[in-house]
């Protein structure tokens, strides 16, 4: 654990972040509109699931969507920010539901994640949209890092290692000036199962889809090739009746 969260490279941002899987289509829908619970929008319907993911939509919607997406990763930012309108176009329909898993590319990833579900599946989405538009700022943070930082940092536990990034790269006072308070998102910076459960969800994305980079999308079950994108994802999820 402590390797994975000292693992801050440029490289290692860059190499990871893409997708490399196996293209099938999922079990089609017929695109018809679901009316959402009443007074609410489909959008605003979220849960966190049995597996540790966030959803967003109608859990029985016909076209199920996951990603398997990390907040360091700059693909993963593109495709927030292309798909925010059409996607969530799709969910509001009640035809797609919308699951986010983490998947832990590098140590970084670990105080973004755990500062990003901090207050549950609700305010999961909007905060990391703006992880992802705010990406450079605070990754940009890492380059910043002096000798003297890196060598206290590797004198960590890794119970306190989340917390000392969250701190030197600006989330701990990102997430406040949205609504977090700093004594409750250093409590979830240093919780420990919170972060076994992470870790988890990541070996649970190798192990069962083949996850080798992010963004990584499985469409009802079956993981997407050469999908790295909205434009190259949107016509997989028509296909399959969204």
């Amino acid at each position: 654990m402590k390797k994975l969260l000292l693992a801050t490279s440029a490289l290692l941002l860059v190499t990871a972040c893409n997708e490399k899987t196996a293209d099938k289509s999922g079990a089609a829908g017929d695109g018809a509109a679901v009316s959402a619970p009443a007074g609410a929008k489909w959008t605003e319907t979220t849960a966190v699931t049995p597996d540790g993911g966030m959803l967003m939509g109608n859990p029985n919607a016909p076209v199920k969507l996951i990603e398997y997406g990390a907040l360091t990763c700059s693909h993963c930012a593109e495709f927030s920010e292309q798909s925010s309108v059409e996607l969530k176009a799709m969910i509001d329909k009640g035809s797609v539901s919308y699951e986010f898993r983490t998947f832990l590319l590098n140590g970084l990833d670990i105080p973004a994640a755990l500062l990003a579900r901090c207050s549950g599946a609700g305010p999961f989405f909007p905060l990391s949209e703006q992880l992802f538009a705010a990406q450079r700022d605070w990754l940009g943070k890492a380059q910043a890092l002096t000798a003297e930082d890196q060598k206290a940092l590797q004198a960590m536990t890794p119970a306190q290692l989340p917390t000392a990034l969250a701190d030197k790269l600006g989330l701990v006072e990102f997430v406040r000036q949205r609504g977090i308070p700093e004594e409750k998102a250093k409590a979830c910076l240093a919780d420990a199962k919170a972060i076994d459960a992470l870790v988890a969800l990541t070996d649970k994305g190798v192990r069962e889809f083949k996850v080798q980079g992010t963004p990584t999308f499985v469409i009802n079950g079956v993981t997407q090739e050469n999908t790295a994108n909205w434009e190259l994802l949107k016509p997989k999820l028509i296909d399959a009746g969204a």
